[in-house]
């Protein structure tokens, strides 16, 4: 009884990103219309473009390959996969000796990298030059994403998400500078690695500067409804995995009943909905850059990560 019951809180857990991703794009832009005084459309909205576009025919250019029929589905694994490793509203579930940063940016750096090829597969202009700004992009936030698990192994002593939650949930971690240091690095990494402004605009699809749109655009029907469900996981990631390492307030333990599993939830869906509004707020308040200056953006994640490992390093107490 315990297995079935240890397999089905893992079921629930990955069945419960899958279901809210949608729900959080749909936040962030309803938010954002708001924001600018429109009234915006309505939260599901994510969820019905996914059904219409399931139920549209796949339309494949000449020259595409096998690749780029199963890359779509490659991608939505490895990133479903990350997504249901961070613990979301309980921890010591099954599969939790896995939820291990390192482990998470390999399944993210695998979904890049066949995104990457199948935007070059087709051999269009845009997806060409989509694939490299990817691959630039990637070139300096993976560093950044390392130099954040570097500090957190120095403070709390291990890469497993479940220690480090309990360890940041505890008296003992109190007020570190490094800490805040790979708090920014972290929401830098993860507003470049989801296309957001200012490295990118998805609400865009005509323009030159895109990055992430430019990949996919020769997907249509199933195949662009699994990019983009991707898209929302990978989205729903950052937002769980900031909110599991410096938020990770109501997340019921290993043995905990029915009643602190719910509120375990409430709660997760809480931070969620925080964390949309405040991507809203941040994008409304800026305005996109230039492509040029990208990698400036993401180097100061970077030199945010590297000084936190060093402070880290050479003063114990910080």
């Amino acid at each position: 009884m315990a297995l079935i019951r240890d397999l089905a809180v893992q079921f629930a857990e990955m069945l419960l990103v899958l279901a809210l991703a949608p729900g959080l794009v749909g936040l962030v832009r309803k938010a954002k219309a708001r924001l600018t005084r429109r009234r915006g459309a309505s939260i599901i909205q994510p969820y019905r473009d996914l059904l219409r576009l399931i139920r549209k025919e796949v339309v494949l250019a000449e020259n595409a390959s096998w690749l780029f029929r199963v890359a779509p589905y490659v991608i939505f694994a490895a990133t479903w996969v990350a997504a249901a490793l961070v613990p979301t509203f309980a921890t010591g579930l099954m599969f939790s000796w896995s939820a291990d940063l390192i482990a998470i940016i390999a399944l993210l750096a695998s979904a890049r990298f066949f995104l990457a090829l199948a935007g070059m597969d087709v051999g269009t202009s845009f997806g060409g030059i989509g694939a490299s700004r990817e691959v630039m992009i990637a070139s300096l936030a993976e560093p950044a994403m390392l130099m954040i698990v570097f500090t957190l192994a120095l403070i709390v002593g291990s890469t497993q998400l479940a220690t480090i939650a309990g360890f940041m949930n505890s008296a003992a971690v109190g007020l570190r500078v490094s800490l805040g240091l790979a708090l920014f690095a972290l929401i830098i990494v993860a507003i470049a690695e989801n296309a957001r402004i200012p490295v990118d605009n998805p609400a865009t699809h005509l323009e030159l500067t895109m990055v992430h749109e430019a990949m996919v655009l020769e997907y249509s029907g199933r195949h662009l409804a699994v990019i983009e469900l991707a898209a929302a996981l990978k989205l729903l990631l950052y937002v769980s995995l900031i909110a599991c390492i410096f938020a990770p307030w109501g997340l019921a333990g290993p043995e905990a009943g029915l009643a602190a599993a719910l509120i375990g939830v409430l709660t997760y869906v809480a931070k969620l909905a925080v964390g949309g509004v405040l991507l809203a707020v941040f994008e409304t308040a800026i305005a996109k850059m230039r492509v040029f200056r990208v990698p400036q953006f993401i180097g100061a994640a970077l030199m945010l990560g590297l000084l936190a490992t060093l402070l880290r390093f050479f003063s114990g107490s910080l």
